[in-house]
């Protein structure tokens, strides 16, 4: 095989490898976490001035939504609970966005080769479809509980009240509102 050859194998085969999806070690500390991946809070603090949503807000719901790993999916489905028919949704990423969501956001902002487990597209998908949520909704970007219900259940679900009857939403969006809370004032002394 020809130098060149050898080069453009080893290059194809390095530009494979997968990035590093795994969390951060401890969610619990807003500060761990960007000090441990500091492109996270880069993300998010574009995110926040493109947007205006909080980076509170968004580890939040990231947190909620994957726990930040970035190439996070739902679960498999079983027939006769042993035969896999194929996953919940196609939820994916740090943001858990659905395919038909991702494609809009890819189309109304330009960014066609956006990626669901890049952090940068993910917690700008998240600000973009919040800055939505707010416009079309009037939910605050500081709601954390709101916009999450919203993010759950689409727009449409949360201007239905489809979240009412779903008792569990209603802790997990609590949950999300206690943890953008616990990391808004984390972020104050670690800045």
């Amino acid at each position: 095989m020809n130098r060149f050859l050898k080069l453009a194998v080893l290059m194809l085969v390095a530009s494979c490898g997968g990035g590093n999806y795994s969390a951060p070690r401890n969610l619990e500390s807003a500060c761990e976490i960007i000090r441990e991946r500091p492109a996270y809070y880069r993300a998010m603090v574009r995110t926040e001035r493109r947007w205006g949503v909080p980076v509170a807000v968004q580890m939040a719901a990231i947190h909620q939504e994957s726990k930040f790993i970035g190439d996070a999916r739902t679960p498999h489905q079983y027939a006769l609970g042993i035969i896999p028919i194929g996953r919940q949704s196609s939820a994916y990423g740090y943001s858990q966005a659905l395919d038909g969501t991702w494609e809009e956001y890819q189309k109304e902002t330009g960014n066609r080769r956006a990626r669901r487990d890049d952090i940068r597209d993910a917690t700008d998908f998240m600000g973009w479809y919040m800055d939505g949520s707010s416009k079309r909704l009037g939910i605050s970007k500081w709601d954390a509980r709101a916009q999450y219900l919203a993010y759950h259940e689409g727009r449409s679900g949360f201007a239905r009240g489809s979240y009412r009857s779903k008792g569990w939403l209603m802790t997990v969006s609590n949950n999300v509102q206690a943890r953008a809370q616990m990391y808004h004032s984390q972020l104050s002394t670690c800045r």
